[in-house]
C-alpha cells in the first residue's frame, strides 16, 4: 500500500495550508521564502488540487476516481466532489471528534475499532450517508486511546451528531458546500482535470 510520507509541517508550510485543518497543533518556526514570481494557472491548479489529496490523506488514482464519480453526478462537479471527500469514513470520524487526525482516524479503523451501523468496518474510504451510525466497538471503548479522546472538545459540524459518552455519533445529512470549511478552491480542480 502506498503511503505519503512527506513531513506534515513541511507539506503544510509548501502548500500554504494551517496545520489545523489537519488536527495539528504544531506551528511551524521556519519562514516561508517569497518569491516575486506570479504562479501560472496551471500552477495553481495543481496547487489546489495537492492542498485536497494532502488534507485528505488520499493519493492520486483514488483522487482521480472520486473526480470521475462527482462529474457523473447530478449538479456542480466540484461540489460533488468536496462533498464525496466529506463523506469519506475517516473523515467523518476526525470531524465526530472521534479521532485526533484524519490519519489517527484511518489506522484506527484499519485495525477494526469502529462499527457502521452495527457492522465491523475496516476501510476508511467507506462513504456514509444520512442515517448512518458510527461507533465505537464495545470491546475498545475499554482502551486508554479512547478515554483520552472523551477528554477532547471538538466542534462538530451541523450534518452529523456525537454522543461523547456512549462514543458514536450520527450522519444526519449529506453536507453541504457551505458546511465545508476545508480551505479548497475545488473549481480550479475541475478545470485541471477537464483539461
Amino acid at each position: 500500500m502506498a503511503v505519503n510520507r512527506t513531513p506534515v509541517l513541511k507539506r503544510c508550510r509548501s502548500l500554504g495550508i494551517d496545520p489545523a485543518y489537519l488536527g495539528i497543533s504544531k506551528k511551524s518556526k521556519r519562514q516561508v521564502k517569497r518569491t516575486n514570481r506570479k504562479m501560472s494557472e496551471y500552477g495553481l491548479q495543481l496547487r489546489e488540487k495537492q492542498k485536497a489529496k494532502f488534507i485528505y490523506g488520499i493519493l492520486e488514482k483514488p483522487f482521480r476516481n472520486y473526480y470521475e464519480k462527482a462529474k457523473k453526478m447530478s449538479g456542480i462537479t466540484g461540489t460533488n466532489l468536496m462533498v464525496l471527500l466529506e463523506c469519506r469514513l475517516d473523515n467523518v470520524i476526525f470531524r465526530l471528534g472521534l479521532a485526533a487526525t484524519r490519519k489517527e482516524a484511518r489506522q484506527l479503523i484499519v485495525h477494526g475499532h469502529f462499527t457502521v451501523n452495527g457492522k465491523k468496518v475496516s476501510s476508511p474510504g467507506l462513504q456514509v450517508k444520512p442515517g448512518d451510525v458510527i461507533k465505537v466497538k464495545e470491546a475498545s471503548t475499554k482502551s486508554p486511546k479512547f478515554k483520552e479522546i472523551r477528554d477532547m472538545v471538538v466542534t462538530t459540524p451541523s450534518w452529523l451528531t456525537v454522543d461523547v459518552d456512549k462514543l458514536e455519533g450520527k450522519v444526519l445529512s449529506v453536507p453541504e458546500r457551505d458546511e465545508i470549511d476545508t480551505p479548497v478552491e475545488e473549481q480550479l480542480i475541475v478545470e485541471l482535470y477537464s483539461k
